[in-house]
C-alpha cells in the first residue's frame, strides 16, 4: 500500500473495490462465449512491478505468477524505485530462467532485455514489444565466439533517447554475465554504418542531433554490442552493400535512431549513473563513455569556429520555434520582440507540467486563433506548451482606431473593442512555472516586474522597518489602512490607487507599485529626451486635494509614440490633445519628475547622465525607485490547436466485421445484405448442433458454442486439429462466401431488434493474425446509438492534456451534493463545501472531461451518454445481464471510472470522472499526465469507459503489423504511486507563492536548483505526498475564455492565412515580411514542388472499384465495368497554393531571390500544365 492519509486510503479503496465490480460483471459477460477470449483481456496492475509484467506476458505468458514481480519490488527496495540497477539484474535473471523456463536460451535472453527494458520504460510505452524487436546472435570474424546484434524499428523512439539508450546497457549487461563476447567492428562496417545514418538523416528524416563522422566512428569501434534493426524505408544504402554480417541493403529506421538520437546524444546522462555504479556492476567496458563525451564537445567547438561559447548572462535570440511555420497558424512574437509575450514565473491552478497560461483577453484579441488547450511553439524554456487562461496576470495593451491606448484587463472588454484594434503594442504576460524551468535546466531570466515580485518586496520592507510584520504600524505609517495592505500582501488582483502606491514607495522605500511601473526599457535617450521636453508644454488638471487628475498634452505624432511603447493608458480626443487621466496621470508626473523636480531639472539630470540606460536615468529623477517592467519577451507562433473529439477509424466503422468489396463505397452492411453475401477471409468454426460451418464461436443461429475447426489450404479441408495430416500446419481462417442475411437476422433478433439502423458500417477485411471478427450485434447497437469503434474493440475519446491540481464546482457543472458524495467535503481552507465557487483540490485519479458548446465536434457529454446506454443495451441484450449504468443525464457519469490512455502507450490508467468543463482539454492532475507518461505540451491522451475496455477490447483484433500494440490498454494501473511516474512530474512545484530569491535569482541568471522551491519530488513517500499542493495565481473561472481556436472553425486556408497576417500587421512584436516568407519557403514552395514531383509519378485509380494501376491500361478504362481511369492527384492540389504564394510575395515585398524562385516554379508549371489563360480570381485576389 502506498503511502497516504486515512482520507486517501479511503478514497484508493474505492477506487479498488469499483474497478473489480466492474471487472467481476465484465467477466461474467465474456465467460457467455461471445468474444474472442473469455477473460478479461485488460490485465489489472497495482504497481510498476505488476505493470511491467503484465506487459511482457503478451510475448511470454509463464512470467506470469513467476515471481518475478516480487523480485522487482525486492530490488527496487535494495536500489530504488526507477533506478536502472533494478533494469540490469532483473534482466539477467530471467534470461538465467531462475523464475521460468523459455524453449531456447535466445528466448529466455530476449525477455529479459525485454523485461528490463520494460522497467526502465516504467511499464507504460509499447517499445519493450515492437521497438525492441529481438537479438540475433553472430560469429566474431576471428572466430573466438559469438556476440549480441541489438534490433531495433521506428517504434523504439516512443521509449525516449535515454531508455532507448539504457535498453542497450541491459542488453550488454546481460550479454556479459551470460558468456558472450563483444561485438568486433569491421572498417568497412563502421563505414557502412556512418553512411547508413547519413542516407537516412538526408534522405528520410532529419534527425534532431547529428554526430559527427569523428563520434560515430569511435563509437562504432569501442561499443560492445551491434546496432542493428530491420529494413525500414524503400530506399538502400548509397554505399557499402551486400556486408556479409549486415543482413539487407534497405536504410534502416531503428538503427538509425538509435545512432543518433539516443546512445551518443544521452551519452552523458548513461556516463553520469555508470561513473557511479557501473564497476560495481563489472560495466568497465562502457568506460570508452568518458572520452566519447570528450570528442563530442571539442566536435561540438569546432563546429561553432572555434568561437568561445556565448558569454554568461548572455541571451540570445532561439528562432527555431519559428523554423517550421506553416500557413494559417500564426507568429504572435519574433524572438526576444520587444511586444512579445512578457515572461511571468508562476503557476496558476491549471499550469505547470509543460503547460503555460496567457490572458482570457490575449486570447480574445489574437483573432482567436489562441483558445484553452491550443499548443503554441515558444522561444524558451520549453519547444512548446498547451494553454489555459488566467485572468490574474496582465492582459494586452492595445492601439484603438480613436489613438486610444488602453490595457485590456477582463473578457469582456477585449470583446467589446476587438474590431477598433489598430495595434497591439503588447501582447501580456505568459505565465510559466518555476518547474518547467527546473525540468529543462534553463537559466533563470529576468523577468517583468509584477505583482508578486512587489509584494514580497513589501512584505521584506514591512519587516525590516518594524522587526514583524505588523500591519497596524505600517497603516499608521503611510495612511493606508491595515486591512488594505493585508489585500495587497495577500492577492495581487488587489487594485491600489496611485497615490497610495506612490506613499508605499516613499515611505517604506520600496519600489513602485507594477500597475503604474512603465515599459522604460524599451524606449532610447532621444526618446526620453523628447517626451521630457513635451512634458514641459503639458497642462495639469488637479482635483480638490491638489492632486493631478489630467494630464493634457500637445498632440504630436513622435512623443504620442513614444508614450504608446512606453504602454501608458491615454486617449486621444478629437485628435487635438493628448490625455493621460487619473491615476496613470498622478503615476507618469510622479515618475518623470514633474511634480517633485520640475521638467528643466529632469531635462538636465537626463544630459547629465549619456552613458546610462534610459531605466537608470529615470531612476535619478524619479523620486521613488522604478524596477524594470520589461524583463525578458518570449516569442512565440502557434502549433497544434486544441482537439476533443471521437476517435474514428478510416470508413468510421462501427464493428470489427469484414463486408468485403460487397460492402461498397460505404461499407456498410446495407449494400452485403442487398448483394447476399460476403466474399472475405473469417475464422472457421463448427455448430455440432446446426451441423453446419460458422465464423462465430457462438453459433448465431442457435446460439451454442462451436467448436473450432482450421483449414488446409493445399487440400481445401476442414481440420480440428492444428495440422493436416499431409500437408502440416493448417490456418485458422481462410476466405468465404458466407450469407450474411441469416447471420444478421439472428443478431438482430439476439438483441430483440426488428429494425436496424439505415447504416451499419464494417470494415473491408480484418488485419489480425487469425482475421477473428468482433460480434456482429455489437455494430448494430453502436450504429443504434450512433458511436464507433477503434482498432482494439473500444470506444475512445481524444483530447488535448492539460494540467489541473484545484478546481471550483462551477467549472465542471457538478452540483456540491454530488460532489461531497464522492468525497470532496471540505476546501483548501479547510472550510465545509457549500458553494460552488469554493476551491477545491483535485484528487490525483480524478478527471475532468470536456464538452466545449463552441466546438465543432461533439463534446464528451454526448458522446458518453450515448456509449453509456450502448453498454447497457449490450450487457442486457447480448450477454443477458442487467444494465450497469442507467445513466439519464451527464451528471450521473459523475463518479464512473475510465481508463486512461496516451498515444504509442500500451498502459493505462485508472481515472474517476468528477464533471466536465466547457473547454476542450482533458483536465487532470499532473501525476495522471505522467502515468500516461505524457507532459502538458499539447499532447493528447484519450478515454475509454473502464467497463467498455473490460467487455470490448481484445488482443485478438490488433493488427499483425509492428507497432499494433502502441495505443492498446494491455495493462490498466488501478492505484497511481507517484513514485512509479514519469520523473519529468516531481519537478512541478508546489508552493503558494515563489520567494524573492527568485526573482532576485532570475535578475542574476542563476540555475533553477540555485533557488530552492517546493516541488511534488520533495513529497515523495510521505503520508501527503497526494494532498497539500498549492498554487501561486488563481483563476476566476477557466471556462470565461476563448474555448474554440479560429483556426478550427475558419473553412478555408484562405481565411485561415488572411487572420494570420491580419493579425502579423497588428502585433508589434512581429516582423509581417518575415512571417509571408516564412509561410512561403517552409509551406508554400515546399508543398507545391512536391505535389508537382508527385504528379508525375502518380498511379491512376478506377472511379468503380478504386483499383490503383502505376501505368492507364491502354485502352483507357478498367477491366471491372469498363469504367473510367482517373488521376490519384490533381492538377488543382499542385496549383491550389501557388496564387496565394505570388500574392503574399508582392503585398509584403519579399526578398529578390525568394520572388525568383517563385517565378521559377512557374515556368516548370506551365512546363507541366501549359500556361493558363485566365487566373483564378478567387485565388489570385488573397491579398489583392
Amino acid at each position: 500500500m502506498v503511502e497516504a492519509s486515512p482520507e486517501m486510503q479511503k478514497y484508493f479503496e474505492e477506487l479498488k473495490k469499483e474497478v473489480q465490480k466492474q471487472h467481476n460483471i465484465a467477466t461474467k459477460a465474456r465467460s457467455k462465449g461471445y468474444d474472442p477470449a473469455k477473460t478479461v483481456e485488460v490485465k489489472l496492475a497495482e504497481n510498476m512491478a505488476e505493470r511491467v509484467v503484465g506487459l511482457i506476458s503478451v510475448l511470454a505468458p509463464q512470467i506470469e505468477g513467476s515471481g518475478t514481480v516480487e523480485r522487482i519490488i525486492e530490488l527496487e527496495k535494495k536500489y530504488g524505485a526507477l533506478d536502472w540497477r533494478v533494469s540490469l539484474q532483473i534482466a539477467l535473471e530471467i534470461a538465467q530462467e531462475k523464475f521460468c523456463k523459455f524453449k531456447t536460451k535466445e528466448e529466455a535472453i530476449d525477455i529479459g532485455i525485454r523485461t528490463g527494458f520494460a522497467y526502465s520504460t516504467v511499464g507504460v510505452v509499447s517499445s519493450p514489444l515492437d521497438g525492441f524487436i529481438g537479438i540475433d546472435i553472430k560469429k566474431r570474424t576471428d572466430g573466438r565466439g559469438e556476440y549480441f546484434c541489438l534490433n531495433y524499428a521506428g517504434p523504439i523512439r516512443n521509449a525516449g533517447g535515454t531508455n532507448a539508450a539504457v535498453s542497450v546497457l541491459i542488453a550488454d549487461y546481460v550479454r556479459k554475465h551470460t558468456g558472450y563476447d563483444v561485438y568486433d567492428a569491421q572498417e568497412i562496417e563502421i563505414k557502412r554504418f556512418i553512411s547508413e545514418i547519413r542516407d537516412y538523416d538526408e534522405r528520410i528524416a532529419p534527425r534532431q542531433h547529428k554526430p559527427s563522422d569523428r563520434e560515430l566512428n569511435f563509437l562504432f569501434q569501442k561499443i560492445p554490442v551491434e546496432i542493428g534493426g530491420n529494413p525500414t524505408e524503400k530506399i538502400e544504402v548509397s554505399n557499402y552493400k551486400d556486408l556479409p554480417r549486415i543482413p539487407t541493403n534497405i536504410i534502416r529506421g531503428g538503427f538509425a535512431l538509435m545512432c543518433t538520437d539516443c546512445i551518443p546524444l544521452k551519452a552523458p546522462k548513461l556516463w553520469k549513473q555508470l561513473s557511479k555504479w557501473g564497476k560495481e556492476f563489472e560495466m568497465e567496458q562502457w568506460d570508452f563513455l568518458e572520452e566519447f563525451i570528450k570528442i563530442q564537445k571539442e566536435d561540438k567547438a569546432k563546429g561553432q569556429g572555434g568561437a568561445k561559447q556565448n558569454q554568461e548572462n548572455k541571451i540570445l535570440p532561439n528562432y527555431g520555434f519559428i523554423a517550421d511555420l506553416v500557413a494559417g497558424r500564426p507568429v504572435f512574437a519574433h524572438p526576444l520582440c520587444s511586444g512579445g509575450f512578457r515572461l511571468r514565473y508562476g503557476r496558476s491552478r491549471a499550469t505547470g507540467y509543460s503547460a503555460c497560461a496567457i490572458h482570457p483577453a490575449t486570447m480574445q484579441i489574437s483573432n482567436k486563433y489562441l483558445a484553452v488547450g491550443t499548443q503554441i511553439k515558444i522561444e524558451r524554456p520549453t519547444k512548446g506548451c498547451a494553454l489555459t487562461s488566467c485572468d490574474y496576470i496582465e492582459g494586452p495593451i492595445v492601439k484603438l482606431e480613436d489613438g486610444t491606448v488602453l490595457q485590456l484587463d477582463t473578457l469582456t472588454k477585449a470583446k467589446e473593442i476587438k474590431n477598433q484594434i489598430v495595434e497591439i503594442l503588447y501582447f501580456g504576460d505568459i505565465l510559466i512555472s518555476y518547474g518547467d524551468f527546473f525540468d529543462r535546466a534553463h537559466q533563470l531570466i529576468p523577468a517583468g516586474y509584477c505583482e508578486e515580485w512587489w509584494q514580497k518586496e513589501l512584505e521584506k520592507a514591512i519587516v525590516n522597518t518594524f522587526g514583524t510584520l505588523d500591519l497596524e504600524k505600517t497603516a499608521d505609517l503611510t495612511e493606508i489602512p491595515s486591512d488594505k495592505i493585508e489585500r495587497l500582501l495577500k492577492k495581487s488582483q488587489t487594485k491600489i490607487h496611485a497615490h497610495s502606491a506612490v506613499n508605499l514607495a516613499r515611505k517604506l522605500r520600496i519600489p513602485l507599485h507594477p500597475a503604474y511601473t512603465y515599459y522604460w526599457s524599451e524606449i532610447e535617450q532621444k526618446d526620453l529626451l523628447k517626451l521630457l521636453e513635451w512634458i514641459k508644454h503639458a497642462k495639469t488638471i488637479k482635483n480638490e486635494k491638489e492632486a493631478i487628475e489630467k494630464l493634457v498634452l500637445p498632440n504630436k505624432k513622435e512623443e504620442k509614440r513614444i508614450l504608446e511603447i512606453l504602454g501608458i493608458p491615454h486617449i486621444e480626443p478629437n485628435k487635438e490633445f493628448i490625455v493621460l487621466e487619473k491615476e496613470h496621470a498622478h503615476a507618469f508626473s510622479i515618475t518623470t519628475g514633474l511634480i517633485d523636480k520640475g521638467m528643466q531639472s529632469a531635462i538636465d539630470i537626463m544630459q547629465q547622465n549619456t552613458s546610462k540606460t534610459v531605466l537608470e536615468i529615470i531612476n535619478i529623477i524619479s523620486p521613488v525607485t522604478i524596477r524594470d517592467k520589461s524583463g525578458i519577451f518570449i516569442g512565440a507562433r502557434m502549433g497544434r490547436p486544441e482537439k476533443a473529439k471521437l476517435r474514428k477509424l478510416t470508413g468510421s466503422p462501427q464493428v470489427l466485421f469484414p463486408v468485403g468489396e460487397e460492402g461498397g463505397k460505404f461499407r456498410c452492411f446495407q449494400s452485403c445484405l442487398d448483394a447476399g453475401k460476403i466474399n472475405a477471409e473469417f475464422p472457421v468454426y463448427y455448430c455440432t448442433n446446426c451441423d453446419k460451418q460458422t465464423i462465430l464461436p457462438v453459433c448465431p443461429i442457435c446460439d451454442k458454442k462451436a467448436d473450432k475447426r482450421n483449414y488446409c489450404k493445399e487440400c481445401s479441408k476442414l481440420y480440428d486439429t492444428l495440422e493436416c495430416p499431409t500437408h502440416g500446419k493448417c490456418n485458422s481462417y481462410y476466405k468465404q462466401n458466407i450469407d450474411i442475411k441469416p447471420i444478421f437476422d439472428a443478431c438482430l433478433k439476439k438483441i430483440g431488434m426488428q429494425n436496424y439502423p439505415e447504416l451499419i458500417k464494417g470494415v473491408r477485411g480484418t488485419s489480425n493474425k487469425d482475421h477473428i471478427p468482433e460480434h456482429l450485434a455489437k455494430g448494430i447497437l453502436r450504429a443504434k446509438h450512433e458511436i464507433f469503434v477503434n482498432k482494439d474493440g473500444t470506444l475512445r475519446y481524444d483530447m488535448t492534456q492539460l494540467p489541473i491540481t484545484h478546481f471550483k464546482p462551477k467549472e465542471i457543472g457538478t452540483p456540491v451534493i454530488k460532489l461531497k458524495e464522492i468525497g470532496y467535503l471540505k476546501d483548501i481552507n479547510g472550510k465545509e463545501l457549500t458553494s460552488d465557487e469554493q476551491v477545491l483540490e483535485l484528487k490525483p485519479q480524478d478527471i475532468i472531461l470536456p464538452d466545449c458548446d463552441k466546438s465543432p465536434d461533439e463534446g464528451a457529454a454526448e458522446i458518453l451518454m450515448r456509449s453509456v446506454r450502448f453498454i447497457d443495451d449490450l450487457l442486457i441484450n447480448l450477454y443477458g445481464l442487467g444494465p450497469f449504468y442507467n445513466a439519464k443525464s451527464p451528471v450521473d457519469l459523475v463518479g464512473q471510472l475510465f481508463l486512461c490512455l496516451a498515444p504509442h502507450t500500451s498502459a493505462g490508467i485508472i481515472g474517476r470522472l468528477i464533471g466536465f468543463s466547457k473547454t476542450q482539454g482533458f483536465f487532470a492532475h499532473p501525476l495522471i499526465h505522467a502515468a500516461t507518461r505524457r507532459d502538458c505540451d499539447g499532447d493528447e491522451a484519450c478515454v475509454s469507459l473502464l467497463l467498455d475496455a473490460f467487455l470490448n477490447f481484445s488482443k485478438s483484433y490488433l493488427s499483425e503489423s509492428r507497432g499494433s500494440t502502441m495505443d492498446a490498454p494491455l495493462v490498466v494501473t488501478t492505484i497511481l504511486n507517484p513514485a512509479e511516474v514519469d520523473d519529468m512530474a516531481f519537478n512541478v512545484d508546489i508552493p503558494a507563492s515563489y520567494p524573492l530569491e527568485l526573482y532576485e535569482g532570475a535578475m542574476e541568471m542563476k540555475m533553477p536548483w540555485d533557488v530552492k522551491i517546493k516541488q511534488i519530488g520533495q513529497e515523495l513517500g510521505k503520508i501527503g505526498q497526494y494532498e497539500g499542493m498549492m498554487y501561486t495565481h488563481d483563476i476566476t473561472d477557466m471556462n470565461e475564455t476563448v474555448r474554440c481556436s479560429a483556426y478550427k472553425t475558419l473553412p478555408s486556408m484562405e481565411e485561415k492565412l488572411k487572420g494570420q497576417m491580419d493579425l502579423a500587421e497588428k502585433l508589434r512584436a512581429v516582423d509581417t515580411t518575415d512571417v509571408a516568407r516564412l509561410v512561403i519557403e517552409k509551406h508554400f514552395l515546399k508543398d507545391t514542388k512536391g505535389n508537382l514531383r508527385k504528379f508525375s509519378t502518380q498511379q491512376f485509380r478506377c472511379v468503380s472499384c478504386n483499383e490503383k494501376f502505376r501505368r492507364p491500361p491502354l485502352s483507357g478504362k478498367c477491366k471491372c465495368k469498363n469504367s473510367k481511369i482517373i488521376f490519384t492527384i490533381a492538377e488543382g492540389s499542385v496549383v491550389k497554393y501557388f496564387e496565394p504564394t505570388e500574392s503574399l510575395a508582392n503585398k509584403y515585398n519579399v526578398a529578390p531571390y525568394l520572388k525568383q524562385t517563385i517565378d521559377l516554379l512557374r515556368q516548370r508549371i506551365e512546363g507541366v500544365f501549359g500556361k493558363e489563360k485566365e487566373k483564378q480570381m478567387g485565388l489570385g485576389e488573397w491579398f489583392g
